[in-house]
């Protein structure tokens, strides 16, 4: 069975709870393999990434295989805007949609899901041909907003979540944790070497990676740690200027775009 995320954020638990941490979020067209289903919880694997976790029932609906196929091919939509509106055509309603949402199967301003059809009311654009550019200002759009464990919209994101979707936007599929982000690309020497774009990951004092941020120009980093920010980046790790201190230490710098 195939499903789909037809709401705008969904959360994603390690457990069938409520009360069960939030390990990821779907957003609006993100598909999936149903691997259980039950009246109030179901178990998927995310098509993206792999990643697996519980969702309600009642937050998707079943898609079929050809429509699974469909969705999968479907590259995310640009917004001029962090947040959009969708108009399902069917209920008569709207759908409030952030960036990194999938507008699947588009043409024009219109897509179908199955038998849901959607009017999209937002403005759609083209990514820039320098994809170190384009996502050095993709990133820019997301400053402030809050930290969120487990999140992945401009309403909330964690630092993995941050990385995994500027790079999703871009067509490379990312990891959702740090720790498995950091297996990815080839290792630079340096900090001076690494140019925007890039990845720094840090690690805690039992040597485990739990953070990671994206290289700036100018020795910056761009990172979501209580909120996304922008901090100083060197060989020791980021330094924070209102804090006044080195707030996480560096492990290892990471070149995914080649």
């Amino acid at each position: 069975m195939y499903g789909i995320c037809n709401l705008s954020i969904v959360p994603c638990r390690a457990e069938p709870s409520d009360a069960s941490e939030q390990v990821t979020q779907l957003l609006f067209g993100d598909h999936f393999e149903v691997l259980s289903h039950g009246p109030v919880w179901c178990k998927i694997r995310l098509a993206t990434d792999g990643y697996e976790g519980f969702i309600s029932s009642k937050q998707f609906r079943f898609i079929s295989p050809h429509t699974f196929q469909l969705v999968d091919a479907a590259p995310p939509a640009f917004f001029d805007d962090l947040v959009q509106v969708l108009y399902h055509i069917n209920s008569k309603t709207h759908i409030p949609v952030v960036m990194g949402s999938n507008l699947p199967l588009l043409e024009g301003d219109r897509f179908e899901i199955e038998n849901d059809a959607y009017q999209f009311q937002g403005t759609l654009i083209a990514p820039m041909a320098d994809v170190r550019e384009s996502l050095v200002s993709l990133s820019a759009l997301y400053l402030n907003a809050p930290y969120l464990w487990g999140g992945k919209s401009p309403l909330g994101i964690d630092c993995s979540g941050f990385v995994q979707v500027l790079y999703r936007m871009h067509g490379i599929i990312l990891p959702r944790d740090a720790k498995v982000q950091a297996e990815y690309g080839s290792t630079l020497s340096f900090a001076e070497e690494a140019e925007p774009g890039d990845l720094a990951f840090f690690d805690n004092d039992e040597g485990h990676i739990i953070h990671v941020g994206m290289v700036l120009q100018e020795g910056k980093i761009i990172h979501a740690s209580g909120k996304v920010r922008i901090d100083r980046l060197d060989h020791q790790g980021i330094y924070n200027a209102e804090a006044r201190a080195y707030t996480h230490r560096l492990r290892l710098l990471k070149r995914i775009l080649e």
